[in-house]
């Protein structure tokens, strides 16, 4: 039987430009724009389309871009009867997910995510912080390694479990460079910096996490259409309250993507649809498991390539 996952690609995924052959294709694609634009006071769509991209990049219109363009995507899918059995995303991406799942309308996440953003960059300004993807190195040695950076005073912690060799680590661009080159010396193949303006999912964002917190009291969360997977457990978000909780945690907590895969493949998922800029997740996926189907939507032939392959999916 065929079980789909849509996963939703987090910051680092975003692109001058990204979504505007499918803006060019499907019509209808502008109300996204349009909506995202009204809600947020200021042009997302002209930042989108033309950059340029270190403005993209800041935290507080990279968010609210990509969900934009991910749940853009989802919506395509599903009037095209690609219907997902599951949502995830990674970090942002997770919002994105709860939009798809229609947990959270459009509107609500472009808002929340836009000043989950702000309050980021006010936690840590850009350039502050930092992280990089740590590759060929075991979890274990790792978290020693930055612990007693951290210990030394440079803040450094793992942030995102991505998928077997490779780990994500933030903190303070001191935390993070001292990391890097101790974790080089302790067996890591590769230091990767990453195009992110903070040290998400640190400690450092616990202050930004006090104010999200207001925020998310403000909104009615409603069942999901399709389960969600979140990124704090790695299992199946089952009530508001609980969606509240998490997305609290998630800004300072690592994200546990390579658990929620495994999570999502013993729910039966079968085939993996990535809705969104980029192949970062499709190429995580496949380290994890390489017998799953992974698809990407980026553009219009992408999109219809997983339209027509979906068509001999079956039940």
């Amino acid at each position: 039987m065929t079980k789909v996952a849509f996963v939703f690609p987090g910051q680092g995924s975003q692109s001058v430009g990204m979504g505007s052959d499918l803006l060019a294709s499907q019509p209808n694609c502008h109300e996204f724009m349009t909506k995202a634009d009204q809600v947020l006071g200021f042009e997302l769509s002209e930042i989108i389309a033309d950059g340029p991209q270190d403005v993209l990049t800041l935290t507080y219109n990279a968010q609210p871009a990509l969900l934009t363009v991910g749940a853009m995507i989802a919506e395509l899918l599903i009037k095209n009867g690609v219907v997902p059995n599951y949502t995830a995303g990674h970090s942002l991406g997770e919002y994105t997910a709860l939009v798809a799942s229609g947990v959270l309308t459009f509107e609500e996440g472009v808002s929340i995510v836009n000043q989950r953003g702000l309050f980021m960059n006010e936690a840590v300004p850009a350039g502050q912080g930092a992280m990089a993807a740590i590759l060929g190195l075991d979890a274990k040695t790792l978290k020693k390694v930055t612990d007693d950076i951290s210990n030394d005073g440079f803040v450094v912690q793992p942030a995102n479990l991505n998928c077997p060799g490779q780990i994500v680590i933030s903190g303070t661009k001191a935390g993070v460079e001292k990391a890097c080159s101790s974790l080089k010396e302790a067996g890591a193949k590769r230091a990767i910096p990453l195009d992110v303006s903070g040290p998400f999912h640190s400690s450092l964002m616990k202050p930004a996490a006090d104010k999200l917190a207001a925020i998310l009291n403000q909104v009615e969360i409603k069942q999901a259409v399709y389960p969600v997977i979140a990124n704090v457990n790695a299992s199946v978000i089952t009530s508001g309250e609980e969606v509240k909780t998490l997305l609290i945690e998630q800004l300072y907590s690592p994200v546990l993507w390579e658990d929620s895969v495994r999570t999502m493949l013993e729910l039966g998922v079968t085939h993996f649809v990535e809705c969104g800029p980029g192949k970062v997740l499709s190429g995580l996926i496949k380290k994890i498991d390489r017998s799953a189907t992974v698809l990407s939507v980026y553009d219009e032939v992408s999109l219809r390539a997983v339209i027509d392959a979906s068509k001999g999916w079956g039940e």
